[in-house]
């Protein structure tokens, strides 16, 4: 079955509200085996949500509407709807009994214009709002299909997964199944990815691979449609067994909602490591995004900042002389405050990031030129010079991902 989604509200086009249902809906749909082919976005106008529905009718099964379901002048999209199919909106029963009920308990009186959240088209099938108050409806026409829910993602989400998904099972069973796994990536931008993918990519049909692009990685989601959970697993592995032969060197992870330093302080946790850093550039970035992952104490006793070179040699102990002569954007500088920072903090990993974030030169160096340091103990201490690109924070954060990856090749024994 061929989906779309519309979202109504001048809200979502000025920009005001971010349309988080659409990936909430797709996301779903897929689940069931029901693909999404467009996401639209109209504002509270009748004649274009008109125009809107026409050109859905002739390219989708199933069109869901997304707001516009409320009391107001403006939520005008079950009479729109209801024009369209030629319909009357009839009141829901049960939903002006919680409508009343609502409003005794608060012990106000109800206007004439909540009324408009309880009407459903006539034939409909309701779809009672457990957190709210308007009435979703499935109506089910000659040849499309409609399903209206409300805007606010608190009301949208259970009403879609306790009454929606489960009418939608029963009304247009379907055996067939869309199954995803997504696969992170580091130190290889989208266009290589896809270049060394090629021969993949341009002869997939099932299952298909998709990349995007993200900041400073890129991930592939492969997508197996099958009648079951055994095929489709093999299907999936089958594929990921044959993207990781191409460029499984920067293959870091899996998940949507994964990150690599996840993955590190995993790793970390995992082989009773730890790890400190010492920062310059960065200015505490890296160790700030290791905050940011519960439970991070674990591996992670704490950190230094030294921007200047008087922090430097005070908080670390580098000799003065040494930033002197070899200048704070220098391999020697990041070394030293790598291996400064392990004996300070007793730890298995230390990190140091030094260089120009810009936007002008220092010493000489370039903007985005960027020494990263990684000192182990009971082995000698790596150093990458690195140029990256772009803005101040561009430059920071890809350091971070940098580091953050040095780390995980070097407990993997990758580096």
């Amino acid at each position: 079955m061929k989906a779309e989604i519309i979202a109504v509200g001048t809200e979502l086009l000025l920009g005001q509200v971010v349309n988080t249902n659409a990936t909430f809906l797709s996301e779903k749909l897929a689940d069931m085996g029901i693909e999404v082919y467009f996401h639209t976005v109209v504002g509270d106008n009748p004649a274009r949500l008109e125009e809107l529905l026409q050109l859905a009718d002739q390219r989708s099964e199933l069109i869901i509407l997304c707001g516009g379901l409320g009391p107001t002048d403006d939520d005008l999209t079950k009479n729109v709807l209801a024009d369209h199919v030629g319909v009357p909106l009839v009141q829901n029963e049960a939903g002006l009994i919680a409508l009343n009920e609502f409003f005794a308990q608060r012990q106000t009186t109800m206007t004439p214009n909540n009324l408009r959240q309880i009407e459903t088209l006539k034939d409909g099938i309701p779809l009672p709002n457990r957190t709210g108050l308007a009435i979703g409806c499935l109506y089910k026409g000659e040849k499309n299909n409609y399903i209206l829910l409300p805007g606010p993602p608190s009301e949208l989400k259970p009403m879609f997964i306790e009454q929606a998904r489960p009418l939608l099972e029963k009304e247009f069973p379907t055996t067939e199944k869309l199954t995803s796994r997504v696969l992170r990536f580091f130190g290889i931008g989208e266009s290589k990815l896809v270049t060394d993918l090629a021969d993949l990519i341009e002869n997939q049909t099932n299952p298909t691979i998709a990349p995007y692009a993200k900041p400073n990685e890129v991930t592939l989601r492969i997508t197996a449609k099958t009648t079951d959970e055994t095929s489709a697993k093999a299907l999936l592995d089958q594929a990921e067994s044959e993207i990781l032969a191409t460029v499984g060197d920067f293959f870091y992870g899996y998940g949507e909602e994964n990150s690599l330093a996840e993955v590190v302080v995993d790793l970390l946790k995992e082989n009773q490591l730890n790890l400190t850093a010492a920062e310059s550039l960065t200015a505490g970035e890296f160790q700030a995004t290791l905050g940011n992952i519960s439970g991070v104490s674990e591996v992670f006793p704490g950190g230094f900042v030294t921007y200047s070179k008087e922090t430097k040699a005070n908080f670390l102990g580098i000799d003065p002389e040494l930033l002197e002569h070899e200048g704070v954007v220098s391999e020697v500088c990041a070394k030293a405050m790598a291996e400064a920072a392990l004996d300070l903090a007793k730890t298995d990993f230390a990190l140091s990031f030094t260089g120009v974030a810009g936007p002008d030169e220092l010493e000489g160096k370039a903007k985005g030129t960027v020494f990263i340091a990684l000192a182990q103990k009971g082995k000698a201490t790596i150093v990458t010079e690195n140029h990256f690109s772009r803005d101040r924070a561009y430059i920071r954060h890809s350091s971070v991902m940098k580091g953050l990856d040095m780390v995980r090749r070097a407990i993997l024994n990758k580096i």
